[in-house]
C-alpha cells in the first residue's frame, strides 16, 4: 500500500512500531489472563493502563513525524503561501490509501479505547487494585479487611461512594497519593482520621439506615489467664443495641445515640476524638438541652477557640469496621480458643505475652524473635515442660505468628495501638471517653458509666463453675483476678492498656 512520502521517517516508523507493539501485547495479556485464568492487580495495571498509554504515544508519534518531514521538506524547497499546511486529495491514491488506514485505524483504536477505558475504570475501582498495587501501604487494610464483616463489600462502596463529585476527589487526592507512594515519602502508619473522609452518614447509611430495628443480642467471648493451665474464663453478654421491642424504635439502647430526634455534638481536645472534653445533648422533639464538661480535664478559653464542633455520627465508635487490629491478648485468645495454640500447653498464654510484648522493625526478625522468645520462656523457667510438650510448643509458635501477623506489621509501624477501636473499652478508651462519671452539666447531671447501660452480663467464670442468670436481670461483673473494687474505681484501660509489659 502505497502512502505520502512524509510518512517514510524514523518518528512515524517509531511510533507505528510502539502502538502495534502495544497492540498485540494488549491483546496478548487480555486472552492469557481470561483464558488461563493467570491475572493479578499488575496484570490488570498493564493491560488497562499502562500498554494503552504506550499505543496512544505510539500513534501520536505518526503524525507528528509527518509534520517534522514536511517542516523539512518547506526549508529545503519553494512552498506558495497555499501550501503551508499539508493537503489532502482523495483522488490522489497516495492520499486516499492513507486516509483510509487513518480512518480504519481511529474507528478501531476508538472501538478499543471505550472497551479499556471503561475496563480501566472497574478495574481502578476494584479491590485487588486498591488492596495490593500498593503493596507496603495497604497490606494492614487489605489483610485485615478480607477477615472482616464488610469482606464482600468493596472497598469503593465505604471510601467513595455514589455519584462523581466524591468519584473525582477521590481520583484527584489519588494523584498526591500515587506520587507518595512512588517517591517513598508517606508517613508510617497511614494517619487517620482521613481528611475530608465522605461523612457515615452519606455511605454507612445505604446498608445501616437509623430507621432499621435492631434487637439486643448475645455476645460470647473466651480468654485465657496467664496461669499455669491457662484457665479459660468466659463470658456471655447481652447487647443492649437497641430496646426490647421494636416499636420503642430508638428509645433506648447503644443506638440511641443516632435517633433521629437525638443530637450529640462534642469537641475533642485532639484530631482523633480520644479526649472528649465536651459535650452537647438536644432532644429536638422535647426541646431538652444539656451540655456536659470534663470535671477531669476542664476546658479552657483556648479550648474552645481550637477546638472543632462534631455531630456524632456511626464512625464515632464503629471507626474500625473493616480494618480491626487486635491486641496481642485478644488475637491469642481467639488462636486459643481456636486451638491454633493447643491451650493445654502450660503457661503458654503468658509465653506468648512476652514474646508479643516488644515491638519488631520486620516480619522476618519478628518470626524469628517470637520463636526465640517462647523456646527461651520454658528453657530458663519451665526446662522439664519444654521438653515434654515440645512438639506442640514448636506448633504453637508457628499459631502465634499467623496471628501476629495478621494484626501487626511491622514494616508499616501498624498494630492495634497505633488504630484504637472506640466501640469497646478494653485496652482504649472507648466508651469511657464519655461515660466515665466525670462529664456533668451545672445542675449536677452525669454521664454514667454504669456497665448495665450497653450491656448485661448473664454468664461468667470458668466452665466447669459458670454463674448464670437469666437475659431481663442484671449480674455483677467478677474480675478473672481478685483486684478488689479497682475494676469500679478504675477504667479497664488503665490496667489493660499496659497488662503485658
Amino acid at each position: 500500500m502505497k502512502l505520502p512520502k512524509s510518512s517514510y521517517n524514523w518518528i512515524s516508523i517509531l511510533g507505528a512500531s510502539i502502538a502495534v507493539i502495544a497492540f498485540f501485547l494488549i491483546v496478548f495479556f487480555f486472552v492469557i489472563s481470561v483464558l488461563f485464568n493467570q491475572g493479578s492487580s499488575y496484570m490488570g495495571l498493564i493491560i488497562y493502563i499502562v500498554l494503552p498509554i504506550f499505543m496512544v504515544i505510539g500513534m501520536l508519534l505518526i503524525p507528528i513525524g509527518m509534520l517534522i518531514q514536511i517542516r523539512r521538506k518547506k526549508k529545503q524547497i519553494f512552498i506558495s503561501e497555499g501550501m503551508r499546511w499539508p493537503k489532502v486529495d482523495l483522488n490522489d491514491q497516495k492520499h486516499r490509501n492513507a486516509f483510509t488506514l487513518f480512518v480504519a485505524i481511529s474507528f478501531i483504536f476508538l472501538f478499543l479505547s471505550s472497551i479499556g477505558s471503561y475496563e480501566a475504570f472497574v478495574y481502578s475501582e476494584s479491590v485487588p487494585f486498591c488492596g495490593t498495587l500498593c503493596h507496603e501501604v495497604m497490606e494492614p487494610e487489605y489483610v485485615t479487611y478480607q477477615k472482616s464483616a464488610h469482606a464482600k463489600v468493596a472497598c469503593v462502596e465505604c471510601h467513595v461512594g455514589e455519584g462523581a463529585d466524591w468519584y473525582m476527589r477521590s481520583k484527584l487526592s489519588g494523584l498526591y497519593q500515587v506520587y507518595a507512594v512512588t517517591v517513598g515519602n508517606f508517613p508510617r502508619p497511614i494517619p487517620t482520621p482521613l481528611a475530608n473522609l465522605r461523612p457515615a452518614r452519606e455511605t454507612c447509611e445505604h446498608c445501616h439506615w437509623p430507621e432499621k430495628f435492631y434487637p439486643n443480642r448475645i455476645k460470647n467471648e473466651i480468654h485465657f489467664l496467664g496461669d499455669e493451665h491457662n484457665t479459660e474464663w468466659n463470658i456471655q453478654l447481652t447487647m443492649k443495641t437497641g430496646p426490647d421491642h421494636h416499636t420503642q424504635k430508638l428509645s433506648e439502647g447503644i443506638h440511641w445515640h443516632i435517633n433521629p430526634d437525638v443530637k450529640i455534638e462534642f469537641m475533642s481536645a485532639d484530631n482523633k476524638s480520644e479526649y472528649i472534653q465536651w459535650v452537647k445533648y438536644t432532644n429536638s422533639a422535647t426541646g431538652e438541652e444539656h451540655i456536659y464538661e470534663d470535671t477531669m480535664m476542664e476546658p479552657d478559653s483556648t479550648f474552645f477557640a481550637d477546638g472543632k464542633l462534631h455531630e456524632m455520627d456511626c464512625m464515632d465508635c464503629h471507626n474500625r469496621p473493616s480494618h480491626g487490629y487486635l491486641s496481642p491478648p485478644d488475637f491469642i485468645d481467639i488462636a486459643m480458643a481456636s486451638k491454633e495454640v493447643d491451650p493445654k500447653i502450660p503457661y503458654i498464654k503468658l509465653a506468648a505475652m512476652e514474646a508479643l510484648s516488644p515491638t519488631y522493625s520486620t516480619k522476618d526478625s519478628a518470626d524469628l524473635l517470637i520463636k526465640q522468645s517462647v523456646l527461651n520462656f520454658y528453657k530458663e523457667n519451665y526446662p522439664d515442660k519444654g521438653v515434654e510438650h515440645e512438639a506442640d510448643i514448636l506448633k504453637a509458635i508457628e499459631g502465634i505468628k499467623i496471628a501476629y501477623h495478621e494484626n501487626t506489621f511491622p514494616e508499616m509501624k501498624v498494630r492495634w495501638d497505633a488504630y484504637p477501636d472506640h466501640k469497646s473499652h478494653m485496652e482504649t478508651q472507648g466508651c469511657f471517653r464519655c461515660h466515665d462519671n466525670n462529664h456533668s452539666t451545672k445542675d449536677g447531671r452525669v454521664i454514667s458509666k454504669d456497665c448495665n447501660l450497653c450491656h448485661s452480663i448473664t454468664a461468667q467464670g470458668k466452665p466447669d463453675s459458670l454463674q448464670m442468670a437469666f437475659t431481663t436481670q442484671k449480674m455483677e461483673f467478677i474480675h478473672p483476678v481478685d483486684i478488689g473494687t479497682d475494676w469500679k474505681d478504675y477504667s479497664c484501660v488503665d490496667c489493660h492498656a499496659y497488662l503485658y509489659p
